[in-house]
């Protein structure tokens, strides 16, 4: 028996669990990925304060690293269903695990464009993480699909490796930082191709060639990124009634759900502002107000 269960080991999941250990209380992380969560696949952090410039696996090793420093109990184990009575029972693909009080830090997944053979590609030509795969296109020509400051960011990253980067996004601005957007802009490798969007992947031989953009233009690349938005990982909450929107836990000034005892932070939260800094702010208020 636990006195809390978290579900994540990103930036939020990993706040909460040093808040709790300093709390007394007994903690239990699980994760089913790699611990440090979506910060794994950033190439560059620069808003993070007293941390001038750090990249995302690195920041992510820190976090794992002090999770070893305090001796904080986690299994690498993938959540598949919660039983949210008086006692929370968390189902592993491995174990299960109880606890007096939840909290769901499981962050949220990439969204894919879904066109035809999308995930036949994926891993072959496709990626949603250019610091991942950067490198499998050096001097190739690639494309990066979104509008928002992931996608500005990552085609900033990719241009210092490959040949060409064509950013296309389906309006005629970007949503992302101001500074990012001038960056790109002058970019002499990115071309930008905006109020278009992909249609169709171009395959010959089967090998990603191109793809064909919504105006009827062939563009010919080796790879796709993309970075259209998220979904949240929410799947496992589908046998509980813990209120969502969009797949998006719905929670109250503190944190907590519509089920007492269960608590939610981070990336997984319908809120407005996603950034690491939240993400750690919450799950430490999640935790403060836990225990009060």
């Amino acid at each position: 028996m636990y006195d809390l269960i978290i579900i994540g080991m990103g930036v939020s999941g990993i706040s909460a669990s040093i808040y709790a250990h300093r709390a007394g209380m007994k903690v239990l992380l699980l994760e089913g990925s790699a611990p440090g969560g979506t910060v794994n696949s950033i190439s560059e952090i620069e808003n993070y304060p007293g941390i001038s410039k750090i990249s995302g696996p690195d920041l992510a090793y820190n976090l794992f690293e002090e999770v070893n420093i305090l001796g904080i109990e986690y299994k690498l184990e993938k959540v598949t269903d919660v039983i949210l009575e008086d006692i929370k029972r968390v189902k592993t693909t491995n174990n299960v695990y109880e606890a007096k009080y939840l909290l769901i830090a499981s962050g949220r997944r990439p969204k894919m464009l879904g066109l035809k053979n999308e995930e036949k590609f994926f891993g072959k030509g496709i990626s949603t993480c250019a610091l991942c795969d950067g490198a499998l296109y050096k001097n190739s020509d690639v494309a990066v699909i979104g509008g928002g400051s992931s996608a500005l960011s990552e085609a900033l990253y990719l241009s210092n490796i490959v040949n060409k980067v064509y950013l296309i996004h389906r309006r005629d601005e970007f949503r992302g930082e101001d500074t990012l957007i001038r960056e790109v802009k002058e970019k002499g490798n990115i071309e930008l191709i905006l109020n278009n969007e992909a249609q169709e992947l171009v395959i010959e031989d089967n090998v990603l060639k191109g793809i064909m953009l919504k105006d009827g233009k062939k563009i010919d690349i080796k790879g796709i990124f993309i970075y259209v938005g998220f979904i949240p990982n929410t799947d496992f909450l589908e046998s509980t009634d813990i209120k969502r929107e969009d797949g998006y836990i719905l929670v109250n000034n503190h944190y907590e759900t519509n089920i007492k005892g269960v608590y939610a932070s981070g990336d997984v939260l319908k809120k407005e502002i996603y950034q690491i800094i939240n993400a750690a702010s919450e799950g430490a208020e999640a935790v403060i107000y836990m225990t009060r």
